[in-house]
């Protein structure tokens, strides 16, 4: 068989080099004025709030929803906004208001603070937020190197389209990764996917009711595996999947899709394995446990360069368009 397909967790399982991913799905209410939801709290964990009430989580956020300050030491992060806002803040003086579509690259590298807020701008309607956070890991070379922040803005995403013979349409969105002609490399430079060898890629993708295609084959050894989130049920290569299921492809040959009578949006991941141990201790990633004890006690004693904000979980501003503002100095406004 050509795929194995499993129920979606929390959070989902990925197969090296990715360590997992996070999936946020919250129908935040509408703004209270001060970016946080206008809905009472009572009976919420606050700051540790993650039980779904009413459809939606404060996480550990007290006032506004979101990860205050935490460390990162040996991996990256990919963060996409597909809908709401992320405000991002980190140790380095770098921060940003990201979403709709925007992508978000943080290589941890050598250890990095920042904190995620998810700030409700919209005051007569509601906030939906639909986010990805997927963890890559950083081989044992580059566990060290320097913090990176990067961000792929919606508007230069590639989009490629497919049309089948019934004229069903699909749409894939390249994070990263090579698709037909479409040739995109890696944001970050010391990443495990900026040598296109490692066959790593990150799409996400849309087929209309009925729908046809095909995911390309890859080099033998390369793992890739497809989340199916949003519709109801499509074939894989053959198989019937229900929605909410993981998808793991088997070999590496091209795998049929056929959706099913509504419209469907997955997560890909594909890349060749690091295939070093994995020693992780909460936000760090190494290669051994000595090394994890490292990585608290530097914590510890350095807090990794320090936190140069005023809050622990810093908003833009209500008024604030989405922006990157990088650790030179330089802001950046999509166009």
């Amino acid at each position: 068989m050509s795929v194995k397909i499993e129920p979606l967790g929390f959070p989902w399982k990925t197969r090296d080099p990715f360590l997992f991913c996070a999936f946020h799905k919250d129908d935040y209410p509408a703004s209270n004025g001060k970016m946080g939801p206008a809905d009472s709290l009572t009976g919420r964990m606050i700051g540790q709030d993650f039980q779904g009430k009413d459809g939606w989580n404060m996480y550990h956020g007290k006032d506004v929803p979101g990860f205050p300050t935490h460390p990162h030491r040996g991996f990256e992060t990919i963060t996409i906004a597909k809908e709401g806002m992320v405000d991002h803040s980190d140790s380095l003086g770098a921060a940003g208001r990201f979403g709709n579509g925007d992508v978000q690259w943080m290589t941890a590298g050598k250890g990095v603070q920042h904190s995620e807020m998810f700030p409700l701008l919209k005051q007569d309607a509601p906030n939906p937020l639909l986010l990805f956070q997927i963890w890559l890991n950083l081989p044992a070379s580059s566990k060290l190197v320097e913090p990176y922040f990067g961000m792929i803005w919606n508007e230069n995403i590639l989009k490629h389209r497919h049309t089948d013979e019934n004229g069903n349409e699909t749409m894939v969105e390249i994070v990263c990764g090579n698709l037909a002609d479409n040739k995109v490399m890696a944001p970050a430079p010391d990443s495990w996917a900026s040598n296109p060898a490692n066959e790593v890629a990150v799409w996400t993708i849309k087929m209309a009711p009925g729908a046809q295609w095909t995911v390309p084959g890859v080099s033998e050894g390369t793992n890739r595996a497809l989340y199916f989130y949003s519709g109801n049920m499509i074939e894989v290569d053959g198989k019937e999947a229900l929605v909410n299921s993981s998808i793991e492809m088997t070999d590496f040959s091209d795998i049929s899709i056929k959706n099913g009578n509504s419209e469907s949006h997955f997560l890909y991941l594909q890349g060749k394995p690091i295939n070093e141990p994995v020693a992780q201790y909460g936000p760090f990633v190494m290669n051994s446990q000595s090394e994890i004890q490292q990585a608290i006690t530097e914590f510890q004693q350095t807090q990794f360069g320090g936190w140069p904000w005023d809050t622990n979980g810093p908003t833009h501003g209500a008024d604030k368009g989405r922006f990157a503002l990088f650790p030179d100095g330089k802001e950046e406004i999509p166009q």
